[in-house]
C-alpha cells in the first residue's frame, strides 16, 4: 500500500519510498513492482504518472485520474510555471551556505532524439541546512564531511539535482552512478542502510482543474534520523 498524500477526481499524489520504480522500464527488466500498478490496483482505476521520481528517490510523486488532466499536468511540468519543487539530500563535503547551478545538461542516452538539443539548459537552487562529519578516514583526512541540503530545481532534466551535485563536487550520497563508490559503501556500512539519500519532500502547484494553489508534502523518512547521531 502506498500512502496517499493527497486524493479527489483528478490527482491523486503519494510518497513513494525508495527503491520503487514509477513505470515498467527496460532499464530495470527485472523488477515487478511499480508505483503505478500499485496505485491503480490500490484505487481501482487508471492513473497516469505526472512526473518522475528516479528509483532510489523518495517523496511526493503525483498522479492524474483521467487523460484530461493528466495532459494539463504535463503542461505544467514542461513549462514550470507556477511550479516548485523542494528535495532535501545528504552529499559529500561541505558546499557554500547557498548557490545557483548553472549547467546544461545532456541528454540521456535512452532520451536522444535527432530533433531536440543534445544538450539543454538547467538550472538548480541548493541552501545548505546543515553541515556534520562522518568517522570515516576518506583521502588521508580523519574524517568525512557531509552536509544536509534543500535543493530547488528549476528546470526538470532527468536525474538533474544527481548530476548537477557531482558537476559542483558534492555529490549525493548512496548515489551509484554520479557519486562514489567507496565512500557510499563505507557510510552504508557506518549507517546500517544503503541508500540514494534524496528525498522529494514538496510539490507546490495549480491545480489543473480549479487553479487553486496545491502544497504537497510528504515528511522526511524515518531512516533520516540516523544522521542525527553526527550533529
Amino acid at each position: 500500500m502506498l500512502d496517499i498524500l493527497y486524493l479527489d477526481d483528478y490527482l491523486a499524489a503519494v510518497t513513494k519510498p525508495p527503491g520503487l520504480l514509477v513505470h515498467r522500464t527496460g532499464l530495470d527488466a527485472g523488477e515487478t513492482r511499480f508505483a503505478l500498478q500499485m496505485l491503480r490496483d490500490q484505487l481501482g482505476r487508471p492513473v497516469w504518472p505526472a512526473h518522475r521520481l528516479d528509483k532510489g528517490t523518495s517523496g511526493v510523486l503525483l498522479f492524474a485520474l483521467n487523460p484530461e488532466t493528466a495532459r494539463s499536468l504535463g503542461q505544467v511540468f514542461e513549462s514550470g510555471d507556477g511550479l516548485q519543487k523542494t528535495y532535501r539530500a545528504v552529499v559529500r563535503g561541505w558546499p557554500a551556505d547557498e548557490g545557483l547551478i548553472d549547467h546544461p545538461l545532456k541528454r540521456m542516452p535512452d532520451d536522444m532524439r535527432t530533433e531536440r538539443l543534445e544538450a539543454q539548459p538547467a538550472q538548480s537552487r541548493f541552501t545548505s541546512l546543515r553541515r556534520f562529519e562522518l568517522p570515516l578516514p576518506q583521502q588521508g583526512f580523519a574524517s568525512t564531511r557531509c552536509a544536509e541540503l534543500a535543493l530547488h530545481p528549476l528546470t526538470g532534466r532527468r536525474h538533474q539535482l544527481r548530476r548537477h551535485m557531482k558537476h559542483i563536487a558534492h555529490p549525493i550520497i548512496g548515489d551509484a552512478t554520479h557519486g562514489k563508490g567507496p565512500l557510499n559503501r563505507a557510510v552504508a556500512g557506518l549507517l546500517g542502510l544503503q541508500r540514494l539519500w534524496l528525498h522529494a519532500e514538496s510539490l507546490t502547484l495549480p491545480h489543473p482543474v480549479n487553479g487553486q494553489r496545491l502544497q504537497l508534502e510528504s515528511p522526511l523518512p524515518e531512516e533520516w534520523a540516523l544522521w542525527n547521531a553526527f550533529g
